[in-house]
């Protein structure tokens, strides 16, 4: 009797311990230990994810993104030929300019938009970041007040993708035909809107011209992107 006494007190000390250490209590086994260690360990900390850097870091400066020429053939007479820079909040992320003219009762309008995005963590690579806001301009266009009959369609060879938009307008009477061109390069989005108009006895312009026009103005302003806006952002 006297011989279990210490046995029988080991045992009930060890019952009221922590369940995390019974097996040290019950076999003391350095194995145990071990594994009983690296269990309650935290674990390690995944890898913060990363996205591609942004091929570009700032954007060119937006009216000289057409040409004298280009804009002399698509907006004759225009009110400013060097353009009408709109405001914007910060013109290294989104740019805008207007340029319009009447020649004789030929109206025409033609704005060019570019917009940057940056690479982010938890928004994801540049590029994706314009392809959907690219996505939401050419929708905005084929939905845009009044407009009538919107056809949307792909364009090759502006940008790494490019869609285009053809709609039909009537302002105060008069029948106006929109081309809308939205093309990315990389992370930036280039959005040019040309309209025209025929007042008094001028016929509305042919829309298929203005649209092969508002292509060719698309492609240049993708090139000047590439001339002056490359960086590592």
């Amino acid at each position: 009797m006297h011989r279990s006494a210490p046995r029988l007190a080991r045992i009930l000390a060890c019952a009221t311990v922590p369940v995390v250490l019974v097996a040290g209590c019950s076999s003391g086994s350095g194995k145990d230990k071990k594994d009983s260690e690296s269990s309650s360990r935290p674990a390690s900390p995944s890898a913060s994810p990363s996205v591609a850097a942004a091929k570009f870091s700032k954007l060119p400066d937006v009216c000289s993104s057409l040409s004298g020429k280009t804009i002399g053939d698509l907006v004759p007479k225009a009110q400013n030929k060097k353009g009408k820079a709109l405001p914007s909040a910060d013109t290294n992320s989104s740019a805008n300019c207007l340029w319009n003219g009447l020649d004789g009762f030929k109206y025409r309008s033609l704005s060019v938009s570019l917009k940057l995005f940056h690479s982010d963590a938890g928004l994801g690579s540049g590029d994706k970041r314009a392809g959907e806001y690219a996505a939401q301009q050419a929708s905005k266009a084929a939905t845009a007040g009044a407009v009538k009959d919107p056809k949307t369609g792909k364009a090759a060879g502006i940008g790494d993708e490019a869609t285009t938009v053809s709609t039909k307008e009537k302002k105060d009477g008069d029948d106006f035909r929109n081309q809308t061109v939205v093309a990315r390069t990389a992370n930036v989005v280039v959005t040019v809107e040309y309209d025209g108009a025929g007042y008094e006895t001028a016929k509305a312009p042919d829309a298929a011209g203005l649209l092969k026009d508002a292509k060719s103005a698309a492609k240049e302003v993708v090139g000047s992107v590439a001339k002056g806006a490359q960086g590592t952002a």
